[in-house]
């Protein structure tokens, strides 16, 4: 069976000073497997490209050689209704979940907006709602707050449901519990695996914490001197 999602040989290269002249590979002949019901874990010393390799995997970036397939064929060239599958199946969840959402639109239209591009009809809106919120374990009277009004766990809880109103088969996670607090993080842990066991989503998850990779990963590679390795 096709993986949902797979890099091949990719690699990327930094490119800096007059003309683009000085230039840096930051990672080389990257190949990795991502599919449903599995966590696979992504580490790596800063600067070594976790970043980098997970929005190239989004397809936020373009790798400078390699590859990426979403079931088997090169998203570089998806078009239409391929495109648009994947868009819908792999989503990116970012470190800073204020920074991925607008500050300036309350969290009920931040979610409304999700619903209507994807032409839900206006009225099964509040039924949706209702059911996203209780599925991410958050309360309909923050549905009126700004992003800015609430704790950094809650946010994070919103940008998921934002996310899994698009039922992706695959979500990349870069440090996603990194900006919260101990306890919080224990609690967006439990949330990510409660998710994948009940709607089989796969998981590329970045961070540098360990105790997070023990209680997430099923494999954990690391991107060292520009070579990913696997590490458990």
């Amino acid at each position: 069976m096709l993986a949902v999602l797979k890099a091949e040989g990719i690699s990327m290269i930094h490119e800096s000073g007059l003309f683009h002249k000085t230039r840096r590979e930051i990672f080389r002949n990257v190949s990795l497997e991502l599919d449903g019901g599995k966590t696979i874990g992504l580490m790596g010393d800063s600067g070594s490209g976790k970043t980098t390799l997970a929005r190239i995997m989004a397809g936020l970036e373009k790798p400078a050689t390699g590859r990426v397939l979403f079931r088997g064929k090169d998203i570089a060239f998806l078009r239409g209704k391929e495109q648009g599958d994947f868009q819908r199946s792999v989503q990116m969840v970012f470190q800073d979940p204020e920074g991925s959402l607008n500050p300036r639109k309350s969290i009920g239209r931040s979610i409304h907006e999700v619903l209507g591009l994807l032409k839900v009809p206006k009225r099964e809106w509040l039924e949706r709602t209702s059911d996203i919120l209780q599925t991410v374990g958050l309360s309909e009277e923050l549905l009126c707050r700004y992003p800015g009004q609430v704790s950094g766990g809650q946010n994070q809880r919103i940008a998921l449901a934002r996310v899994l109103l698009l039922e992706p088969k695959v979500m990349i996670l870069d440090e996603p519990t990194s900006a919260l607090d101990i306890s919080v993080q224990a609690q967006v842990l439990s949330l990510l695996r409660e998710l994948q066991k009940n709607r089989g989503l796969g998981y590329l998850l970045v961070s540098h914490q360990p105790e997070v990779m023990r209680n997430m990963a099923h494999e954990v590679f690391v991107l060292n001197n520009g070579c990913l390795v696997q590490s458990g």
